[in-house]
């Protein structure tokens, strides 16, 4: 039975009985006196829905899970405060990591960016970070995450669409242009090829000057949410598993202050999966990698302090925060129980967030600058690291300069003049977070048991457990709006007529034509005769056991391409294809 069938996972009270639900949590008597939520619901509550009954649509978060419409103390009876919240800055880091919250240092505002070439795109790093952004973040096109060169046939039409095109080293030095990575702070979305952009980016900051032990940022490198939500993999699991176990044994000695990894609920959640997935499965991700750092030879304590997470801001405010919370603690008691850490910063859950994409409409796309800022809002309550607010017109393509920078104002005003920034998890004592916490953490544990079960996370992606639990949620979802239980302002309720265009960005194809020709000219230039011996390399070090990074690091030196170095490895791993689950 999956834990959604036994009630940890979307719509399960209701396949249990919700009234049954309800009343275990209702039901709180001592010493067989009535409690005082009793006696108000017999009281007060009674009398009053008999004159006026509620509303009758489904109390439910976005997630499906019911909702009681009060709560007290007697629905933490079973949270202790020592044990399973603590003070901010101690175990299990409920409350946060830092003792002081927001009081001593603000969260990283990092703009997610990137489109056309990368000259378009360092000029739009230059703008944010002129504009008060305090980081950036990378977002490449689609050819780029797929280890494609612009000059492929699968590349027509894709090139710099989604994101910037980078290719090479050449295109990576130009990105950067102007741009100090010794004092900049990175984030990379890339996946399948992280290891070559990777590879990449230190490279530069090497022809820079600057010095890899200072170098702070983040890949995100995460290919079992590629497996189970965004489905841009390129090798199969195993050997993508060993490519990140060897990032992780690189930079523990070479980049100590990069995250290797950045595990990703994002596109879970933007897969359709529940809060409660996303927060299960993206942990879940984690723990596997750890155990396969662990089964390499690696100490725990030398490569989990650099593992960051990646979650989703979506719309059900107090289900987001509760979330952020529980991650924290049950990362926490996992790290030193599970794995026996030692080092507490091996116990910090540290994350960045993201505001819902999902949740962006085309109809009346203002209105996503009222969705972005509760969902922001709901990061900083649940004490995010870093964050990124999504534009208004992201619904309909990349973001202007202006929607960019208005996304950025959002988060200037929550941490400058909302005031909210003062006390560390204000919400924190509340009976209503207190609950949706302790939920959450034992949601995840039940998902936890049943991929453990299976032998594991890889083991559970190959027989498609999480791609079914999330597109089952996904399907529940949209029945759910198409019924108008859940209302979309301006989809499915309030919906205006003859709206006015909104003026968006557009990438033509001047962008792939100018990234071929300079593609061309790099292979006309460079030594191809170097390149061809990196690359022979490269597929050695494949076949066998050596890191990876190294030979990496000699071809991108050699300005071989993404392309390149990823058929490289294709020829010793071969292309995963996925089995579909019916």
């Amino acid at each position: 039975m999956s834990p959604a069938a036994a009630g940890g996972g979307p719509g399960g009270h209701a396949r249990a009985g919700i009234g049954s639900y309800i009343m275990h949590r209702m039901k709180s008597v001592l010493n067989g006196t009535e409690t005082d939520k009793q006696r108000w619901a017999r009281e007060t509550l009674e009398p009053t829905l008999k004159k006026a009954p509620e509303r009758g649509i489904p109390f439910t978060t976005i997630s499906g899970r019911p909702i009681d419409r009060l709560y007290t103390p007697d629905d933490v009876r079973d949270v202790d405060y020592a044990r399973d919240l603590a003070q901010p800055g101690e175990f299990p880091y409920t409350r946060g990591i830092h003792p002081t919250g927001y009081r001593g240092k603000l969260w990283t505002m990092r703009q997610f960016a990137g489109f056309g070439t990368p000259e378009d795109t360092n000029l739009r790093y230059k703008q944010l970070l002129k504009a008060g952004g305090t980081g950036l973040s990378v977002a490449f096109d689609l050819p780029t995450l797929m280890g494609r060169d612009p000059d492929h046939e699968l590349s027509l039409g894709e090139v710099g669409k989604c994101g910037v095109s980078v290719a090479s080293l050449a295109d990576m030095e130009t990105l950067f242009e102007g741009i100090d990575l010794g004092r900049i702070t990175t984030s990379m979305t890339i996946n399948s090829p992280a290891a070559m952009l990777y590879a990449m980016y230190l490279v530069v900051a090497e022809k820079q000057g600057a010095d890899w032990g200072r170098l702070s940022g983040t890949i995100q490198n995460d290919i079992l949410k590629e497996f189970i939500a965004q489905k841009e993999y390129i090798f199969p699991p195993r050997p993508s598993m060993r490519i990140i176990t060897d990032i992780f044994a690189f930079s523990a000695t070479e980049v100590p202050r990069w995250n290797t990894i950045s595990v990703s609920g994002y596109h879970i959640r933007e897969a359709g999966a529940t809060a409660l997935q996303e927060l299960a499965f993206t942990l879940r991700d984690g723990i596997e990698y750890v155990q396969y750092g662990v089964d390499a030879g690696l100490d725990v304590d030398e490569f989990v302090p650099r593992i960051s997470f990646f979650f989703n801001a979506h719309s059900d405010f107090f289900e987001e925060i509760a979330k952020y919370r529980a991650a924290r603690k049950i990362w926490a008691t996992v790290m030193r129980e599970r794995f026996g850490a030692k080092d507490e910063r091996s116990w910090k859950l540290r994350f960045h967030t993201q505001t819902a994409g999902v949740s962006l409409t085309a109809q009346q796309p203002y209105n996503n600058v009222v969705r972005t800022a509760l969902q922001a809002l709901s990061g900083v309550l649940g004490g995010t690291n870093s964050l990124h607010t999504n534009s208004l017109d992201e619904a309909l393509a990349l973001p202007t300069t202006e929607a960019a920078t208005l996304a950025l104002r959002t988060q200037q005003i929550i941490a400058h003049e909302s005031g909210v920034t003062n006390v560390v998890d204000p919400l924190g004592g509340s009976y209503f977070i207190e609950r949706l916490t302790r939920d959450m953490e034992e949601g995840a544990y039940q998902y936890f048991e049943t991929i453990d079960k299976m032998g594991g996370m890889v083991e559970a992606v190959e027989r498609g457990y999480p791609q079914k639990e999330i597109a089952e949620s996904a399907y529940r979802f949209q029945q759910s709006v198409e019924k108008r239980e859940k209302i979309i302002v301006g989809v499915n309720d309030y919906v205006a007529e003859n709206e006015e265009p909104l003026e968006i960005l557009y990438i033509d194809e001047a962008a792939a034509e100018r990234q071929m020709a300079k593609l061309e000219r790099l292979k006309q230039t460079r030594n191809n005769d170097q390149v061809r011996r990196t690359l022979d390399a490269l597929r050695t070090a494949a076949a066998g056991t050596a890191n990876l990074m190294p030979p990496l690091l000699d071809a991108v030196r050699a300005y071989a391409t993404v392309g390149e170095m990823c058929d490289a490895l294709r020829e010793v791993w071969g292309e995963y294809e996925e089995v579909p689950v019916i």
